[in-house]
Order: C-alpha cells, then structure tokens, then sequence
C-alpha cells in the first residue's frame, strides 16, 4: 500500500530509513515547485534515481536537500535502471554532510530561483583568476536563466553550482537578481468539459490558481483510477504543467481532462470515465464560482 506526505513534516532521510529498515521495494516520487524527482528501492535498499537530468547519487544528494515539497512511495514499482552502488548508509551521511552546507551556502545564495549575473567589481583591475568550472558557470550566466537552469543546461547539481556561485558571489564578480514575475494565464469561463472561454489580462494570482486546479484534477483521478493509471494521469499532469508554464490558458487543463477520460473508458471501463467525468464537472464549477 502506498503511502504520503510531506517533506516539511519528515524529511527525506528520515522516510528512507524508515523504508528501509522493512525491506520494502518500490519508488518514491518526490514534487516541489514543478520539479520531479524519483528514487527506486530494491529490498529496502535504493538503486536508482533520477531528478531532472541528474541520475544516481547525485540526485539522490539534491533530493535530501529539499526542505518542502511532498512525496509518495508507490510499492512494487520496479527500477528501470541501476544507476546507485554505494550503500544507504554512506548516501545517507554524505547527504547530511550536504544538508549543513547547505545552510553556509544559504546565506549568499538563499534561492535556487535567482538569477546570476555577471558584474565587473568596483575599483577591480588585471586579470580574473577563475578555475575551469567558475568559468564554466559564467559561460551560462545571461541575466535570465536562473539558478536551477544553469544547473540543468551542464548537467549538474544545484549544489554543485551553488558552491561555485558562493565563490563567485564572494569575490564579487556575480550578484543574484529576484526573477520576474511570470505572465498569468487567463481563468476558465465555463464549468463544462468543453473549450473554456479565455479571459482578458489575468491577475497574477489565477496562475497559482490553475496550477493547484491542475493539481487537484490529478489527484481526483489517481483517487478514481488507483496506481493502474497512475503513469497515463502523470504523464498529462506533466503536460499541462509544462503548458501553464509556457503562457497556455485553459485550454491545457482542457487538454489534460480529455486525455485522462479518454483513456480511462479503455483501463477501467465507462462506469468510472463516467464518474471521473462528473468529478472533474463538479471541480470546474466549484473553482469557477470563486474563480476572480
């Protein structure tokens, strides 16, 4: 039986040993802020893991480093590849090791959404010494990618990267810019499965409305489906995601609800696409009525 919660309340290490210590398989799927990260347990044991671009120990070591978010083990979901050969206990100490650097590392870099930028110090001649990774690092820095970007362009952790900037950051040569804020997409009109009318100039609070809307149409659907269509569901979940990002109105959700019914008549029959159905209407029209 699969089980939830959040990292605010138990941290990542701590809900690995508990798993551990009962020798269960399975995954853990981790989310925080439209990231994803995913952690595979053979016997108790972890193989495999993966978080953005990053595989093995080291998206093992950025996973335990996140301090909210949620996650959900999934029993009896095999890994897809072997990627992780050091035992739990050593990941587990080199990841509390990188937790309390991470508390030095917070105090010039308190947020992997900032954006580097590259500025000449006052007063500064001759030549800038910088070792093959610093210039690397500077080699991504436009004024517009943020932190976890330029981390994911070269492969890297964010802790990686944010080590480099604190040196960077100390001497001087870069200074960390807030991000702008994103472009709303527009509310939905209708409560219908249907096109939703788009609306004109969205407040910027609608584009974390759509974002929890999504969320809450998942959820509704893994409750409907069970963990048999849980990987169809996530993979229009992260669709529409990736849509709303973009500047995508309501036409993503509407994607995103025809995508999971039109699959659930096919995996569990017409009695639940009908009843998935009336969930996602009943959804709609309660986010419409309170919608801005």
């Amino acid at each position: 039986m699969s089980f939830q919660g959040s990292l605010k309340e138990l941290h990542l290490p701590d809900v690995i040993q508990l798993v551990s210590v009962s020798g269960k398989s399975g995954s853990f799927r981790l989310e925080r802020e439209g990231l994803e990260g995913f952690i595979y347990l053979e016997n108790g044991r972890m193989v495999h893991a993966t978080l953005g671009k990053l595989a093995g120990e080291e998206a093992i070591y950025s996973l335990a480093t996140w301090s909210d978010g949620i996650f959900r083990f999934i029993p009896g979901d095999a890994a897809p590849a072997r990627t992780i050969t050091k035992s739990n206990t050593n990941l587990l100490m080199e990841s509390a090791r990188r937790i309390d650097e991470w508390r030095v590392l917070s105090k010039r870099i308190p947020s992997l959404d900032l954006i580097p930028r590259f500025q000449v110090p006052e007063g500064k001649q001759g030549q800038i010494n910088l070792n093959t990774q610093e210039w690397l690092i500077l080699s991504k820095i436009n004024g517009k990618a943020r932190i976890e970007e330029i981390a994911e362009a070269l492969g890297l952790s964010t802790f990686e990267v944010a080590k480099l900037l604190y040196g960077l950051v100390t001497m001087g040569l870069i200074v960390l810019d807030e991000p702008p804020p994103k472009a709303a997409p527009d509310p939905p009109g209708h409560a219908q499965l249907e096109p939703m009318a788009a609306e004109a100039e969205a407040p910027a609070q609608v584009a974390q409305e759509l974002m929890k809307l999504v969320q809450l149409l998942r959820e509704e659907a893994e409750g409907c489906m069970g963990e048999v269509g849980w990987p169809m569901i996530l993979k229009a979940y992260r669709q529409a995601r990736m849509d709303l990002d973009a500047g995508a109105g309501t036409e993503a959700i509407q994607r995103m609800c025809q995508e999971i019914l039109g699959n659930a008549i096919h995996m569990e029959g017409p009695e639940t696409q009908r009843h998935l159905a009336e969930r996602f209407r009943d959804i709609l029209s309660g986010w419409n009525s309170g919608a801005p």
